[in-house]
């Protein structure tokens, strides 16, 4: 039997500035976010690995700490703020600010393997979902001359092309990029499954304080602090014996 591909329907931009989020929007979130998705988020620790062969991460409850500076004071944070000014702009159709944006993206990698990371997922994003879901916002995002799209900034683009709204949006990848560091750290601690949802569940809190501060945090108070992770991230590039990318 032939499979008859349709046009995804279109969703509404201007609902992408609410709270609310449709079955649609919610559907294309899960599938976008969803580990399975091919942007490669599996083959990357963000430099866990290291702080795992360091010791600084050795069983559930430091793991918890190393997530939750992240996710308060890290990369995370800077990734969920990012996240929200990027949709912000494009829900304003201000072509200006989301390059600035972008650049900032760019620019707060602490590492070559970092900024790797995330502009390779960023890519890899855009060329996935352009091809099942295509929007203009998209189009518009692939066709920057040699620019390097950050993975939240990527996402961000389509979560407003697509009326997705910026609170559910912001949550979801939070928890996507929280649940991807989890599960590397299962496999490198070793760390068992158990344990591991235990400390997903654990960070609900953190998450959740996470997105609503970077929702108002100025595009100029961007930064993070957690110094020991952004040494794990440039240590990782020359560790001897090592499983992920980052």
């Amino acid at each position: 039997m032939a499979i008859r591909m349709t046009e995804p329907p279109a969703a509404d931009p201007a609902a992408a500035t609410g709270a609310a989020l449709s079955s649609v929007g919610l559907v294309r979130l899960l599938a976008w976010l969803s580990p399975s998705f091919p942007v490669g988020s599996f083959a990357y620790s963000g430099g866990l690995e290291w702080a795992v062969e360091a010791g600084d991460v050795r069983d559930a409850e430091t793991l918890r700490r190393w997530l939750a500076a992240l996710l308060a004071d890290g990369g995370v944070f800077c990734d969920a703020a990012l996240f929200a000014h990027a949709h912000a702009a494009e829900c304003r159709g201000d072509a200006a600010a989301l390059h600035a944006v972008a650049e900032l993206a760019a620019a707060l990698a602490p590492s070559r393997e970092r900024f790797l990371e995330t502009v390779t997922q960023g890519r890899a994003f855009v060329t996935a979902v352009r091809a099942a879901w295509p929007c203009a916002a998209l189009d518009r995002l692939a066709d920057w001359p040699d620019a390097a799209i950050a993975y939240p900034v990527a996402v961000a683009v389509a979560a407003a092309g697509h009326g997705v709204a910026v609170a559910p949006a912001l949550h979801g990848v939070l928890h996507a990029l929280v649940a991807n560091l989890v599960s590397a750290a299962v496999r490198l601690v070793p760390l068992g499954q158990t344990d591991g949802l235990r400390v997903l569940a654990a960070l609900e809190p953190e998450i959740a304080a996470t997105a609503a501060r970077a929702l108002t945090t100025p595009l100029d108070a961007i930064g993070s602090a957690t110094v020991r992770a952004d040494i794990a991230g440039m240590r990782h590039e020359t560790q001897y014996t090592r499983l992920f990318r980052s």
